[in-house]
């Protein structure tokens, strides 16, 4: 299982009674949310995936990794493939354009549009793409809100992100929470991925639309997959007893 999100540690809640079973988490930040032996830390490359499922004998992935986390989902789906592996993605529902937000189809789209902004900018869109932004800043005020975690920290670092521009935080995030939060720092504009009500998408956008903030929203391409837990802990299940027939 490739995990990151709050869906893949509720899964292994569900699933630990079985010992077949590994789990991997990019960073050690992980660690904090998913325990066990089974975890394995460290960001995985294509060639990497294809040693480690060998070493480990992998017969199914299950990957319950973020939206946006395109690479790592486009590597593991390779390997399935080359491998004849089965792989099956879990897939969060989209917020979408049916809101009142500002929705743009991905991020080149959203550079092109809030390089033509003016105002305080908070983004809640992570560190991985703060140098894109920054690029684009302009005399403009942005704010970033980030997990505290060494790596983020160091990616304000290199971009040179002032102190009182730094909001390093861990969710989740209640509306009223990040209404405080939007009000306290006076902001024009919340950017926001589209991760769907599991990543508190919707907690932002009535946040924001309370306070008269316009959201703008990072869309994603659609994938497919399964949208449910039971689903995939059903699949799971039912691998194990193949296996043994």
């Amino acid at each position: 299982m490739i995990g990151g999100t709050s869906e893949s540690r509720k899964l292994i809640d569900r699933i630990k009674d079985l010992e077949n079973f590994v789990i991997t988490v990019a960073t050690v930040s992980g660690k904090e949310f998913i325990q066990g032996s089974n975890l394995h830390i460290g960001r995985m490359g294509y060639k990497d995936m294809v040693k480690f499922i060998a070493k480990n004998n992998i017969s199914l992935i299950v990957d319950l990794t973020h939206p946006y986390a395109e690479e790592v989902t486009e590597n593991a789906k390779k390997v399935a493939a080359e491998k004849d592996i089965r792989y099956i993605r879990y897939i969060r529902r989209k917020v979408g354009p049916k809101t009142k937000a500002i929705y743009l189809k991905n991020y080149e789209e959203a550079y092109d549009y809030i390089s033509k902004l003016q105002g305080t900018i908070f983004f809640t869109t992570g560190s991985k793409n703060i140098g894109d932004f920054e690029n684009i800043r302009g005399e403009n005020r942005f704010i970033y809100r980030v997990l505290p975690a060494l790596e983020s920290i160091e990616i304000c670092r290199k971009y040179d992100i002032k102190l009182r521009d730094i909001v390093a935080v861990l969710g989740p995030f209640t509306k009223d929470f990040n209404k405080a939060m939007f009000k306290e720092y006076q902001v024009d504009y919340v950017v926001m991925k589209d991760s769907g009500d599991e990543g508190g998408t919707l907690e932002k956008i009535k946040a924001c639309e309370e306070l008269g903030i316009i959201p703008i929203v990072v869309g994603r391409e659609m994938e497919e997959g399964y949208d449910n837990l039971d689903a995939i802990e059903e699949i799971i299940r039912r691998h194990k007893d193949e296996k043994f027939l």
